[in-house]
């Protein structure tokens, strides 16, 4: 079986309970040392600029800037839609480090031959 986690994330901060989720189950599987990768696609790639990934979601839930900085320090990477940067007229070059545009094919490549643990929110 695969380490390998793979994170659909299609909800930006219109709805921030599924941003939180999400980045507390990749900085989870990223903490325990599995290689994670984020797919950002539809709003959620406004995610990628820096100063956007902030907030709380819900009274007494972390903070969604902890999360997402907890979820880039150990090591989780985020793979941004192009077509979905580019119907937002985003400049990808002012992206957060750890995000690079990558679409399915890049996804793929990134999965390899085995299967891979797959979340979506």
């Amino acid at each position: 079986m695969s380490n390998k986690v793979v994170i659909n994330l299609a909800t930006g901060l219109e709805d921030p309970e599924r941003v939180m989720i999400a980045f507390l189950v990749g900085g989870a599987a990223a903490a325990k040392g599995k290689p994670v990768a984020m797919f950002l696609t539809k709003d959620a790639v406004h995610l990628a600029v820096p100063g956007t990934a902030e907030g709380v979601a819900c009274e007494g839930c972390p903070p969604i800037e902890r999360l997402f900085e907890q979820y880039a320090e150990a090591g989780g990477e985020l793979l941004v839609c192009p077509i979905c940067v580019t119907s937002r007229g985003l400049d990808a070059t002012g992206f957060v480090a750890n995000a690079r545009v990558a679409g399915a094919t890049p996804l793929w490549d990134w999965i390899g031959d085995e299967a891979a643990t797959v979340f979506s929110y």
